[in-house]
């Protein structure tokens, strides 16, 4: 009888004797972790940098949000951490949350996935899913991921790729990880059905997308709206101050009108890692297909220059 690899993952899953995997112990994958830890899941998380590893083993956190006490507990649970890329082949679900940062030429900087995919392909096997969350242009997924594993597997039936955009407020104590709303989409209906079963486990709300490049385009827009509706408030405190006002208080004042309107505030420092970047990733990816993007490069560009 042919082997089912959906309906055992699946299996796996809903029993929690899953096998979960984390590339990168950073401000993404560690809360991720903790999370499913904390609901008994199986998890190893691997990272490149050994220093930070041994931080956590010794129950010693490395971000200001998450206690000494919260690591320790997990540590006593089912959590483990190396920067042994051969554990991916104990693993089932492999979860990828390493940064895409830009080079000084404003060009997307993909080689820490890169180097990750070359690590993991040899031990990569057949019925395990991989879901990739770093913030990227449409199309990374399929380029930097499908493309490289596609001769080796069927992809939605011995193998799976899903992409799910990671989306943390760091500290925020209203929205954390469980209560925020998860987009999922993948390379196929099987995948998606996958991953969404995955982080249905620790997350209350998925929305499932008809393909990844719409996925990756969210995750844009997203990041994207909050930059340019900074870039806006920036300039407007600028031409505020010629006028002798004070851009706080006429914020304040137009954050009472109840439509239209969302409330933003000037200042240095654009709320999280991506926002500064995003708006250059997709204006790179837009000239290499023909197209413009000038408003959006334009936030970009306010943006780094008031920070």
């Amino acid at each position: 009888m042919k082997e089912n690899f959906k309906k055992n993952l699946e299996n796996k899953i809903n029993k929690k004797k899953v096998k979960i995997g984390i590339i990168g112990v950073g401000y993404v994958g560690l809360p991720l972790a903790i999370n499913f830890v904390m609901q008994n899941f199986d998890v190893t998380s691997l990272d490149i940098d050994k220093k930070r590893i041994r931080k956590i083993l010794k129950g010693e956190s490395f971000i200001n949000y998450i206690s000494n006490d919260k690591i320790q507990q997990c540590l006593r649970k089912k959590y483990k951490l190396s920067s042994n890329f051969s554990k991916v082949k104990e693993l089932d679900v492999i979860i990828i949350c390493l940064p895409t940062p830009l080079k000084k030429n404003k060009v997307p900087d993909l080689s820490y996935v890169e180097k990750c995919i070359k690590n993991i392909y040899p031990y990569l096997k057949n019925g395990q899913l991989i879901s990739f969350e770093s913030t990227t242009y449409p199309g990374t997924t399929e380029e930097k991921i499908i493309n490289k594993i596609k001769t080796k597997f069927k992809i939605g039936k011995n193998f799976f790729v899903v992409y799910s955009p990671e989306r943390e407020d760091p500290s925020n104590k209203k929205f954390q990880i469980s209560n925020i709303p998860r987009i999922v989409s993948g390379h196929s209906k099987n995948c998606v059905e996958i991953g969404s079963l995955i982080y249905s486990k620790i997350i209350n709300k998925i929305v499932k997308v008809s393909s990844i490049k719409t996925a990756e385009m969210a995750k844009l827009l997203e990041n994207i709206y909050r930059s340019v509706n900074i870039a806006l408030v920036n300039e407007m405190k600028i031409v505020s101050k010629k006028f002798d006002v004070n851009i706080h208080e006429v914020i304040e004042a137009a954050a009472t009108k109840p439509f239209g309107f969302g409330k933003f505030n000037p200042g240095p420092g654009l709320g999280g890692h991506c926002i500064p970047i995003d708006p250059f990733y997709l204006a790179w990816k837009a000239k290499k297909l023909g197209t413009k993007s000038d408003f959006i490069q334009l936030s970009g560009k306010v943006n780094s220059y008031v920070t």
